[in-house]
């Protein structure tokens, strides 16, 4: 391995355990990122890092892009923050026509904004409990919304999140996922999971969830957190039905695959689907706290304040970042350019996975591709070991990737990487993985990367 200096990123790593923490550390290993510009970070010794993270996909147009810096200056030396609890400002009237107009359904919008996508959530839940006088919400097994009580109570990923903080919100069920690969029964094709998984959930709102008490359901479009599983385009689409047949709401969670991470705006457009809601977050102010919900205006034309906002949610400097966001993904044809990285990335891993028996499936959409890696491909188990030894690997040879679900390589670049800086990341990654089934990352690593 190339010798890096890292001595000033472990005195920083050192002082940081020491003092934070440690519930909201999930380590890979000692990077502490100095600056980063476009899809290159630097830590705080002058090591370069490709990105394939973007910083859990929160960095979809790059990082530090001139459009949004200069709209954050810009706006910053006018007006950080005057609450729009109480006052008004331009920048969120402008971002939140830009929403509306590039989100799905032609029906009428309204929308309210938030800090981050957890509370986002939050405002789901209530805003569905509001409109339909119903109290239950139905979200999925294995799915991640994110770290307010909310958030949490709608997730079902891992235990460590859930134990001790109970008792959680009432009223809030979980039902499978369709997923394709790891099928519910061996040999299952895609649309007998699809059937299979609306049967179990149609059981449920027959037996233990009655229908007529439940408000929403809330889905992400691809199940991220749980290892990038895209649903049958058949299992999205009844469910929608099956929903509308009862007079259930149904959002789209797009905090982790909005705002072009699939090729397009938002993932729900991939299964021909409109949402009577969607929620967002992480990508939308390109690294700037901001996120929020725009659903059906009619389900917030009586909503009556303060049922959900904050004092600092919209502020100028984050609704000015988000315009820019949105304004650099159109004119630079964000979208196109994902769609065509993305097809180059999914045609190397699958040439990878023609030679290692190592990987037992490629998946994905656009640039959210999961690889999934197992120990055999006949019982598809977890190789967790492999994911973090590859992760670490990768790393020191100069590229910023990570892994979830325990096994699952999470290929999450910015969007507007270019496809040499790919190719460099991809070839490190093969790299890592020969080296890996050769024997040669020790074990010692895994004192290092926990992962997710």
């Amino acid at each position: 391995m190339p010798h890096r200096n890292l001595e000033k990123c472990l005195k920083l790593v050192e002082e940081d355990k020491a003092i934070t923490s440690p519930a909201a550390k999930m380590p890979y290993y000692p990077l502490v990122v100095k600056k980063a510009k476009g899809s290159i970070l630097e830590d705080l010794d002058g090591n370069t890092y490709i990105d394939m993270l973007s910083s859990a996909g929160a960095i979809n147009t790059g990082h530090c892009h001139p459009k949004v810096v200069d709209a954050i200056q810009k706006q910053a030396a006018d007006l950080i923050l005057y609450t729009h609890v109480y006052m008004y400002h331009e920048p969120l009237v402008n971002l939140t026509k830009e929403l509306i107009s590039i989100s799905p359904g032609d029906y009428r919008k309204r929308v309210f904004y938030g800090l981050c996508g957890s509370d986002a959530n939050d405002g789901a839940i209530k805003l569905a409990r509001w409109a339909t006088g119903r109290t239950k919400i139905v979200s999925f097994i294995r799915s991640y919304h994110g770290s307010t009580y909310g958030a949490i109570s709608l997730s079902a990923i891992s235990l460590p999140m859930r134990r001790g903080i109970g008792p959680l919100l009432p009223d809030i069920y979980h039902v499978p996922y369709p997923d394709t690969y790891r099928t519910p029964f061996p040999g299952m094709n895609e649309d007998e999971v699809a059937e299979y998984t609306l049967k179990v959930i149609r059981e449920a709102l027959e037996t233990y969830i009655p229908a007529d008490e439940v408000a929403a359901f809330i889905m992400e479009p691809i199940q991220g957190d749980a290892g990038l599983i895209i649903p049958p385009i058949k299992f999205v689409k009844d469910l929608k039905k099956l929903c509308e047949k009862h007079g259930i709401l149904f959002f789209s969670e797009e905090v982790q695959q909005g705002f072009g991470r699939t090729g397009k705006w938002f993932g729900i457009e991939n299964f021909d689907v409109v949402p009577d809601g969607i929620i967002m977050g992480k990508a939308m102010a390109s690294g700037l706290p901001l996120g929020g919900v725009v659903a059906r205006a009619d389900l917030m034309d009586d909503w009556q304040a303060p049922a959900h906002l904050f004092t600092a949610a919209g502020n100028p400097v984050c609704c000015a970042a988000s315009i820019a966001t949105i304004e650099v993904i159109r004119e630079e044809k964000v979208l196109e350019h994902t769609l065509a990285m993305g097809d180059y990335t999914m045609k190397r891993f699958r040439k990878m996975q023609e030679k290692y028996e190592l990987i037992g499936d490629v998946r994905g959409m656009g640039l959210s591709i999961g690889v999934d890696l197992v120990k055999d491909r006949e019982s598809r188990e977890r190789n967790c070991e492999a994911a973090a030894k590859i992760c670490y690997r990768t790393w020191e040879k100069g590229v910023l990737l990570s892994f979830f679900s325990g096994s699952v390589l999470r290929i999450q670049p910015p969007l507007v990487i270019r496809q040499e800086e790919l190719k460099s990341a991809l070839d490190a990654i093969e790299e890592s993985i020969t080296e890996y089934l050769k024997g040669d990352i020790p074990d010692s690593v895994l004192e290092t990367i926990k992962g997710w």
